[in-house]
């Protein structure tokens, strides 16, 4: 029995039953480590069992049993433990995996709870649902185990002191809960798309962590569309994973990439699910950017690439949902559909608002049309001011390369 392909696979469903058995976080994952013990002393000798999930969750739950007993808290919690005596020894079914996904369900939404600050929630979703540890979650985001370790802490201790229950929203609620949700996996899958510093350009574990995430949603939410929609994004984007960094480990832009690279079958699939989900109504923000990033994905060519109709789609986003952000990523498409000097003026625009002013991507975006245009020395100094802002080393790489081919 390979238990870390165990613990990856199952180790969320595990902890969200145990969680809906005992009401505890800590005391979940504290007895679910103990039968992961019992298990490793056990299973070698006497061999794996039929229903190694299952097995878990009865050892944890006897576990549990023991220490409430011992902590005289037994009587307390003996009737709502004891409620999966009976389903701890089922073979699995149809039934059972309906029950983990309701579970699973509930987690998520407790964990993504909007009391909860927005990085707790990433951290917490991490943790709890894809059982990822608090070291490689530290990690990923560049904090001291520690601080994570705290914030874990926080956020299950204000779970508990609110009372915040542990269920899907009523259906008055779910709207935008669900939203909630989704922007908690969008931001895991952005912080391993393009981290938000350090030495590698992608933390492809939580890309994977992320995606998978959104084939749990879509399998939970079958009529949520946007919920498609942004699986759809999310494999599109992920599909130019291996064209994105070169050999040498340098930045390689869309433009640029060898799309040979790309991996088609996540191109069909996430193409085939924004298709679905537009046609069943969704024109939220996901729909809209996963509909922009097939565009990018279908093209044969950089030059083949359906400028205008993009253009167009990010005309619809800003509409829909103004940012600043986008408002940069419309420039550039103008740039590319109709005119780099209307594109420029969009961005210089933006730049006397000063909205943008730490974000790397506007003078970056500038200094490429500045390039595009030959008005060489603005765009060395656009490239200088992005290098001041830049936090991520293969990014800072990338500007620095461009800058250099100016001044040299």
């Amino acid at each position: 029995m390979d238990f870390e392909k165990l613990h990856r696979e199952e180790s969320g469903r595990i902890l969200a039953t145990l969680i809906r058995l005992l009401g505890d976080f800590a005391l979940a994952e504290e007895m679910l480590q103990e039968a992961y013990a019992v298990a490793l002393q056990k299973w070698p000798a006497e061999g794996t069992p039929a229903n190694p999930r299952s097995w878990l969750i009865s050892t944890a739950r006897h576990k549990a049993i023991d220490r409430l007993r011992r902590d005289q808290r037994f009587e307390r919690k003996a009737e709502e433990i004891a409620k999966s005596a009976e389903f701890a020894v089922r073979p699995e079914s149809d039934v059972e995996e309906e029950m983990f996904a309701d579970d699973r369900l509930r987690l998520i939404f407790t964990c993504c709870h909007p009391s909860l600050p927005l990085e707790a929630r990433v951290a917490l979703t991490l943790r709890t649902v894809c059982g990822i540890t608090t070291e490689e979650i530290s990690r990923a985001f560049l904090v001291p185990v520690a601080t994570m370790a705290q914030r874990l802490v926080r956020a299950k201790g204000k779970i508990r002191e609110a009372g915040i229950p542990y269920r899907v929203p009523l259906q008055d609620e779910l709207r935008d809960r669900v939203d909630g949700v989704l922007l908690v996996v969008y931001l895991i899958f952005n912080e391993g798309y393009l981290a938000s510093s350090g030495d590698a350009l992608i933390r492809r574990e939580l890309c994977a962590e992320a995606i998978r995430l959104g084939r749990v949603l879509c399998g939970l939410l079958p009529q949520q569309p946007e919920v498609q929609a942004l699986l759809g994004l999310m494999l599109l984007q992920d599909s130019r994973r291996d064209a994105r960094v070169s050999a040498e480990g340098e930045l390689i832009l869309l433009e640029e990439q060898e799309r040979s690279l790309w991996h088609a079958d996540q191109i069909r699939e996430g193409t085939e699910l924004v298709e679905s989900a537009l046609s069943r109504g969704a024109a939220g923000v996901y729909a809209l950017q996963a509909s922009i990033a097939a565009l990018h994905a279908n093209a044969k060519t950089a030059k083949e690439t359906d400028w205008p109709q993009i253009a167009a789609l990010y005309d619809f986003l800003l509409r829909t949902s103004p940012s600043p952000v986008i408002e940069v990523n419309r420039a550039v498409a103008v740039a590319m559909a109709r005119s780099v000097n209307e594109g420029l003026a969009l961005l210089d625009e933006l730049e006397r608002r000063k909205e943008l002013e730490e974000f790397h991507l506007l003078p970056a975006a500038r200094a490429d049309l500045l390039r595009r245009l030959g008005r060489m020395e603005e765009a060395a100094e656009a490239y200088r001011q992005a290098l001041t802002l830049a936090t991520n080393d293969i990014e800072r790489r990338l500007l620095q390369r461009r800058l250099t081919t100016l001044t040299v």
